[in-house]
């Protein structure tokens, strides 16, 4: 039977690269996307504290245990038909896995003692050649009003390889994928133990997560047996994990930026395959406390335009799907745009936040 080559080049980080290929059948048209299941029995509306807003739904992440995810026999369709399908959120969350607590814990305890660095040994980890998107950036990146973003921190660094590739015309056409890592080896060495420790075990489980993702796309469509998302992921050398901090802030300047839902991150829709996520964590005085704020947290707008909460816990694992895998997928797993919004009142004074999130997309192409 012929086929029909599906073909994306999406702009991420303003470069084009191109992504894998999805076979179709070119003799029938594509399948009607799954039934539309409500989920209205999962969003329940809840009390706010320190928000003179109307309290908005919030929603518990569809889960699913580790030990399901592992077990290749297992049927998690419907799981991941409630959380990434059409009608769901785009996200879903794994619990129960193994070492995640302490190497969650090891990783994000270090975001603030990165930030705290003297601010030459900082500027040596900055990678303009990358767009910053390689070691340490703070204030390149602008808020949706088009200001600087000087309210949080980010480093980043592939988790999987050091140096993905030494072809220096790779490097110069996609330095934002094509970079080499740089640590802080003689300020903060643990770092990068902990980021890669923590990097490998979150893209693991995401593979597993992108098998049961492939078995339910393949019962509605034709693919070929190397081109699932698992098997895009498992190829790909250009991964990246982000280690999160934002900065404590004093009473006058945070109520002053956090007016916006989106005050801690935009709202924007993941333009790779696959997100893996952290619960964050919150510090006054470099004692770990709970979010001073329930109206605090990650926010996504619905496929009918309801704005929602969404909740998942601090030992669990959120993935979350990017814009590159609804395509692939012809809309079975849908991406949907979310913002972070920061905390606000009078107990969100001087509170840092750490967090990590690994960004897995398909390789780039020469």
């Amino acid at each position: 039977m012929p086929s029909l080559q599906y073909k994306s080049l999406l702009h991420y980080n303003s470069l084009l690269f191109r992504n894998q290929f999805l076979n179709v059948s070119a003799a029938s048209p594509p399948s009607p996307p799954p039934p539309n299941r409500n989920l209205s029995c999962r969003i329940t509306s809840q009390s706010m504290s320190c928000s003179s807003e109307t309290p908005l739904p919030t929603l518990r992440t569809v889960t699913i245990t580790y030990y399901e995810l592992k077990d290749k026999d297992a049927d998690l369709s419907l799981k991941i038909e409630e959380g990434f399908g059409p009608n769901g959120l785009g996200i879903l969350s794994i619990t129960d896995v193994p070492e995640f607590p302490s190497l969650r814990r090891n990783l994000l305890r270090l975001s603030s003692r990165l930030a705290a660095l003297p601010e030459d040994v900082k500027k040596e980890l900055e990678d303009p050649q990358s767009r910053y998107n390689f070691g340490w950036s703070h204030g390149k990146e602008q808020l949706e009003s088009g200001k600087p973003d000087l309210l949080k921190s980010s480093f980043y660094a592939n988790p999987l390889i050091d140096v993905p590739t030494n072809d220096a015309y790779l490097i110069q056409r996609y330095p934002s994928y094509c970079g080499a890592n740089i640590w802080p080896q003689a300020a903060l060495p643990e770092l990068e133990v902990a980021f890669k420790a923590l990097g490998k075990l979150i893209f693991d489980v995401g593979l597993m997560v992108a098998y049961h993702c492939d078995q339910y796309v393949s019962r509605g469509m034709k693919m070929q047996k190397d081109e699932g998302l698992e098997q895009i992921l498992l190829r790909s050398r250009c991964h990246k994990g982000r280690l999160l901090y934002y900065f404590p802030a004093q009473l006058s300047n945070h109520e002053e930026n956090s007016d916006s839902m989106s005050s801690w991150c935009g709202w924007h829709t993941d333009h790779g395959s696959l997100t893996g996520l952290t619960c964050a964590m919150f510090k006054r005085n470099d004692v770990e406390i709970s979010c001073p704020d329930s109206a605090a947290g990650l926010y996504i707008r619905t496929r009918s335009g309801e704005i929602v909460k969404a909740t998942f816990g601090e030992n669990e694992i959120a993935y979350q799907i990017g814009e590159t895998t609804e395509i692939l997928s012809q809309g079975y797993l849908c991406a949907t745009p979310h913002c972070v919004r920061a905390p606000k009142g009078k107990e969100a004074s001087g509170v840092g936040r750490s967090t990590f999130a690994l960004f897995m997309q398909p390789d780039w192409y020469g």
